[in-house]
């Protein structure tokens, strides 16, 4: 019995551990929801599929599984780097450019925004001009950028003076 609730002890700290760490890799805590052909942006309140380039979704700590839709990840950012939003947004999702072309966006495949790696600066334009090519795989975002120009970041290098 002794070295059962050892045991026990032992994987409670570890599961603590891991929920603790400062793992890259985050759990899609909500599903992303489609965006309709009536949608309006969050921010700026165009429609968002009469644009090109990539979407982003985010979900507020507050509103439950309430989905915020923008048409650019360029407004989703600027949204979410406000510090009232930025410290109540539990998710961010952003279409992964790795998997479609510009024109034809795809809503089966959206990806954690916070994990994504993003090209700030591309030829490539968006709702609002310019935008942030949102990419899975690092490899993909330097493609893009050496094709389009650009610099490609991470999410924690995106500041409001990227979008300006």
């Amino acid at each position: 019995m002794h070295k059962f609730i050892k045991a026990i002890a032992l994987t409670l700290a570890l599961v603590g551990l891991a929920g603790c760490s400062d793992n890259s890799e985050q759990a899609i805590i909500h599903q992303a929801v489609a965006i309709e052909s009536g949608d309006e942006c969050h921010l700026c309140g165009m429609l968002i599929k009469h644009f090109d380039g990539p979407k982003g979704e985010a979900f507020r700590k507050e509103q439950g599984s309430k989905v915020f839709k923008f048409c650019s990840t360029r407004d989703m950012f600027s949204y979410y780097l406000d510090p009232e939003n930025k410290r109540n947004v539990s998710q961010l999702l952003v279409h992964d450019m790795s998997k479609m072309p510009w024109g034809n966006i795809n809503d089966e495949h959206f990806i954690d925004g916070k994990t994504a790696w993003y090209v700030a600066g591309s030829s490539q334009t968006g709702a609002m001009g310019s935008t942030l090519a949102s990419f899975s795989k690092e490899k993909d975002a330097k493609a893009f950028a050496e094709e389009f120009g650009g610099t490609v970041l991470s999410f924690k290098e995106i500041t409001i003076e990227t979008l300006l």
